[in-house]
């Protein structure tokens, strides 16, 4: 049995949540088990951790919460603890069926910087404009020159305004940290390019 304590404040947003767990577990070991959830590990083997990284939800689980919630709840605590150790769990977690996860592990990936280009570039293609969104987002941070054309597809093509907004912002944030000819981006005014322009 666990003798991890629970939190007294199951209403505290989950970042507050986590932070004060690692008061009690490192760091490490935190960002670990959450690997291992977002890999698909029994989510009654860490009941304890549930409330601390979803608060009410977390502890009634799985009453009212489809199965995928866990690995959502776990990846979301990726972006307040981290250890290296977690990259597989995440990187895999960007080809999760469930949209949620796939959304999460892709902020995940922008926070920490790993290389999921080539799944990102998949979800560009999503039926779900906020998972796109995620997978520009994403694209900014690990995409490399053969990305380009489809962040600048999705920027110039894509019928979401939210979704041509982030694509031209990582094209514009792609073409500065590439180094490439301005003229690769196009016309990247209409995301506000004056934002970084003058760097």
């Amino acid at each position: 049995m666990t003798t991890e304590p629970a939190p007294t404040d199951l209403t505290r947003r989950p970042r507050d949540l986590v932070r004060e767990l690692t008061g009690f577990v490192p760091e490490e070991v935190v960002a670990g088990h959450c690997a291992d959830l977002l890999a698909g590990a029994d989510p009654a083997v860490y009941g304890w951790l549930l409330p601390w990284l979803a608060g009410a939800p977390g502890a009634r689980y799985p009453t009212g919460w489809a199965e995928h919630w866990p690995r959502v709840w776990a990846a979301r605590g990726l972006l307040y603890v981290w250890a290296d150790a977690a990259s597989p769990a995440v990187a895999a977690g960007v080809r999760d069926p469930a949209w949620r996860v796939a959304e999460m592990c892709l902020k995940v990936a922008r926070r920490h910087d790993l290389p999921v280009a080539d799944d990102a570039v998949g979800l560009l293609d999503h039926e779900l404009p906020r998972v796109r969104v995620a997978a520009a987002r994403a694209l900014a941070t690990c995409g490399d020159t053969e990305h380009v054309t489809a962040v600048r597809s999705a920027g110039d093509a894509d019928p979401d305004e939210a979704v041509r907004r982030a694509a031209a912002r990582a094209l514009h944030d792609l073409v500065r940290r590439l180094d490439l000819p301005g003229g690769v981006a196009g016309d990247d005014r209409r995301d506000g390019g004056s934002r970084g322009g003058s760097a």
